[in-house]
């Protein structure tokens, strides 16, 4: 199941760390909080998280790697971030 909104709240995972730990804590209820219809909470609820907090840690990696050498700071504050906070990759 696809929709705009479900696309839109996906990319803020992918990007807010905050979003992402509220999620990783309360999955259905964050879900719910952002306004999205019960097939999309159904559809976040199945999601894999291992694969969720890999796809956010690439995303972060991409973006630092792009940002004037100025902007690293945040982004590696967001990398530190995901290493303590995020669980290990399976594997």
């Amino acid at each position: 199941m696809s929709s705009p909104a479900l696309e839109a709240f996906l990319a803020r995972l992918y990007t807010d760390a905050a979003l992402l730990a509220e999620f990783l804590e309360r999955p259905q209820q964050t879900a719910i909080a952002s306004n999205l219809d019960a097939g999309s909470v159904a559809a976040l609820l199945q999601v894999d998280r291992d694969a969720l907090i890999i796809a956010a840690r690439s995303f972060a990696a991409k973006r630092a790697a792009q940002l004037p050498p100025g902007a690293q700071r945040r982004t590696s504050w967001l990398a530190r971030w995901f290493a303590r906070y995020s669980p290990a990759p399976p594997g």
